[in-house]
């Protein structure tokens, strides 16, 4: 039986596939809608859980969440993470024909190799293998986006939020100061 999510997923054709694996997939990624806050790539977060990286400001999933049914506590409320991870499991099936069903799955597969459809049944097991596996050193923020060859990441501050942290890691990757001069 052929997995839910494999290499080819919406690849729907050989010359689809060729374009795709013989092109496009080793190209670096430019990332212009990343929902990854500024402060957690610059201190390099290991995260405890999958609402951690995936639930806490993710607009679009507590939107999906909403129109759902799910109570605002499960959303951004007082319930536990673990509960909160529940509550998007349960409306997973519901965003079938949203990106946001197919996002879902191939951050499981291309991160985590889980090719297994999120739901109400499968939510603890996944809970608990990916648990394991964000704790890791190997799951950290930047060395997530370099797994994938991330090397532009445009993330969706708020108009008002600082550019401190920009800046900070400006700083690391340069060698320097913000302003590219390393000092003196």
């Amino acid at each position: 039986m052929k997995p839910f999510i494999d290499n080819d997923f919406l690849l729907q054709n050989e010359e689809a596939r060729r374009l795709y694996h013989d092109y496009a997939a080793h190209q670096p990624i430019i990332d212009f809608h990343n929902h990854l806050p500024p402060g957690e790539i610059n201190s390099n977060k290991t995260y405890a859980n999958l609402t951690e990286i995936w639930l806490k400001g993710d607009h679009y999933k507590w939107r999906a969440m909403r129109t759902a049914g799910t109570d605002e506590e499960r959303i951004t409320g007082k319930a536990s993470d673990r509960e909160k991870f529940h509550a998007w499991a349960e409306t997973v099936p519901q965003t079938l024909k949203n990106p946001l069903y197919h996002w879902t799955h191939l951050e499981l597969k291309r991160y985590f190799d889980i090719d297994q459809p999120l739901n109400s049944e499968t939510a603890g097991e996944i809970w608990e293998r990916t648990g394991e596996m964000l704790r890791q050193p190997e799951f950290s923020t930047r060395n997530l986006l370099k797994r994938k060859n991330v090397q532009v990441v445009c993330t969706t501050d708020d108009a008002v939020d600082s550019l401190e942290h920009h800046r900070d890691y400006m700083k690391q990757w340069r060698g320097g100061d913000a302003d590219g001069s390393t000092g003196g």
